[in-house]
């Protein structure tokens, strides 16, 4: 396969949460591919990543609206423009509705959802005079489906399914695009210290989806880079589901 085979190369990518088990599979593909990442976080961890003469890293909060703005300001000054945005920065709550506090419940819609919709705003602010980009944001398969403890975590992620729909149909005569991606359940960190052992935990939810198992980070980063790139171009207001046939049942 050529090294520009989704036709990256050269191109500047903002992801937020790039620290995490998604964000640093997606990171890695992009820079695979030749493109230029900035890598938010709020985690400092995320400065690893600046090993990487190709990746600049930013800590900030998502959840505020400077923050948004100076991360995609970022990526102009550093690489001259933006072409794809991916919004991976998320928090989860597993928690019956009744016991969910106010105070949770804000937190999650504003990390999931406002933080989506800042650095949408800010991107589509720097895509439009070049007519040209690609966001991809990271939903769940509780953006389509009902599952029980998710009542916050569903509902965030049911605002970033019809945000991706909403700024598809506006952004669209300024040819960009803009998807997102639901994944079933993912071997990852994201319950780290509320349960013992995330991944564990999480993988051991395999029976529910038909493939017998859970996804790895990097598979979901598969479909977000397919989306983010010109092989995706027809693609825009579509929420793919990339979980293992969880929601096929």
């Amino acid at each position: 396969m050529s090294d520009n085979f989704y036709g990256l190369r050269g191109k500047v990518a903002v992801v937020t949460g790039a620290a995490g088990d998604i964000g640093a599979a997606t990171v890695k593909l992009l820079l695979d591919h030749g493109a230029n990442v900035i890598a938010q976080d709020i985690n400092p961890a995320v400065n690893q990543l600046e090993l990487h003469q190709r990746v600049v890293p930013v800590i900030n909060d998502v959840r505020d609206e400077y923050s948004a703005q100076h991360t995609i300001q970022l990526a102009k000054d550093a690489f001259g423009q933006l072409d794809i945005l991916v919004n991976n920065a998320g928090r989860t709550l597993n928690k019956p509705a009744l016991e969910t506090t106010v105070d949770e419940w804000d937190t999650l819609m504003a990390i999931n959802a406002r933080g989506y919709f800042l650095h949408a705003r800010e991107a589509l602010k720097a895509m439009m005079p070049r007519a040209q980009g690609s966001i991809v944001n990271v939903a769940s398969i509780v953006s389509r489906i009902g599952l029980k403890q998710t009542a916050a975590y569903a509902a965030s992620k049911g605002a970033i399914a019809q945000l991706t729909k909403v700024l598809a149909l506006e952004a669209g005569e300024h040819n960009i695009r803009v998807n997102a991606v639901a994944p079933g359940v993912v071997e990852t960190n994201i319950l780290s210290g509320m349960v013992a052992d995330s991944r564990a935990t999480l993988a051991s939810f395999g029976h529910l989806h038909a493939l017998g198992r859970v996804a790895q980070p990097e598979e979901i980063a598969e479909v977000i880079i397919w989306l983010a790139s010109p092989k995706a171009s027809f693609v825009t207001g579509a929420v793919l589901m990339a979980d293992g046939g969880f929601t096929a049942q």
